[in-house]
């Protein structure tokens, strides 16, 4: 299988990672891409019951796309959701066709190194950093090609939608249709989430 994972937060999902995944699988001929939701983020907060929110959310978009499917893989760890953990046991599980690729943002990639176990992790993955930066530069990134990472860019213009908009929104009681998908915003009204 010629796999394509895209792990995040995702608090909430919304229209951007959509797009993204689905160009990644329309030009790079992927067979699947697999949302990984982070059960215990690193460095973020870790709230349990928003943790099952974020990772319902995302299987409401997942179930409605065939190329689209979601991983509960975090959610049976112990530990913190370390990237190296994650993708070593996918090694395990998943026929995999070459390394597994991976879906990351230009601001998350330039922070690859502080991750956790990431020397070893770069021998593991095929990076397809997609653009969130306005005046991005493929030329900043040269250092990381002669440390051994091996990764390509998405020419996918840069859409400047974020999930911490989103929730800014919802806190102010500002609508947010049109930023992710109409399942998930019923979610979030359902759930109240995001008002505090």
């Amino acid at each position: 299988m010629k796999l394509c994972v895209f792990q995040g937060t995702f608090n909430p999902i919304h229209n951007s990672h959509i797009r993204i995944a689905e160009y990644a699988y329309k030009h790079k001929n992927f067979d699947k891409i697999l949302f990984i939701p982070a059960a215990r983020p690193p460095h973020k907060a870790y709230i349990p019951d928003m943790s099952i929110h974020r990772y319902n959310m995302v299987k409401l978009v997942t179930d409605s796309y065939p190329e689209f499917d979601i991983s509960d893989i975090e959610y049976r760890f112990e530990d913190k959701s370390y990237t190296f953990n994650t993708i070593s046991e996918l090694y395990k599980s998943i026929p995999v066709e070459g390394k597994i690729n991976f879906l990351i943002g230009t601001d998350a990639f330039r922070k690859i190194e502080s991750w956790y176990r990431s020397d070893e992790l770069k021998d593991l993955l095929n990076f397809i950093i997609f653009i969130r930066e306005n005046n991005f530069l493929e030329s900043d990134f040269l250092s990381f090609k002669e440390k051994g990472y091996s990764f390509e860019f998405m020419p996918l213009d840069f859409q400047d939608i974020s999930s911490t908009e989103i929730r800014e929104k919802i806190k102010n009681q500002i609508p947010i249709s049109g930023l992710t998908d109409i399942r998930v915003e019923e979610y979030i009204k359902e759930n109240g989430l995001y008002k505090d």
